[in-house]
């Protein structure tokens, strides 16, 4: 199974972790299932950039995001060549490692 390796974050995972998601399955998913509260808007249907990331190892082993991924990253903080939407992120066989933002533009929660 692909382990993930999730680098420090001062807020959702102080410490870093390594979780494994199955092969399939998404990285927003697979995030939410082992307890890391990445915000996630739409609900996984990448309408929005809530659940960006940064795939700082094992980016070239996933799929390259699709037209709606990339337009959606439009509106994501911080964007970078490696910005990926997590709920994007379809998990093969190969490990990757990510960062999360410090930020997110969630414009639901921002009153």
């Amino acid at each position: 199974m692909p382990r993930v390796r999730l680098l420090p974050h001062p807020e959702l995972c102080p410490q870093g972790r390594d979780i494994e998601i199955k092969p399939g399955k998404s990285l927003c998913e697979g995030l939410l299932k082992a307890g890391v509260a990445i915000e996630h808007a739409c609900e996984m249907v990448a309408a929005c950039s809530t659940c960006h990331v940064y795939v700082r190892k094992g980016g070239d082993s996933l799929a390259g995001a699709d037209d709606n991924e990339n337009d959606q990253l439009d509106n994501a903080w911080g964007l970078e060549a490696q910005s990926r939407l997590s709920c994007c992120i379809k998990l093969g066989e190969s490990d990757i490692t990510i960062e999360l933002p410090r930020h997110t533009r969630n414009h639901a929660r921002e009153h």
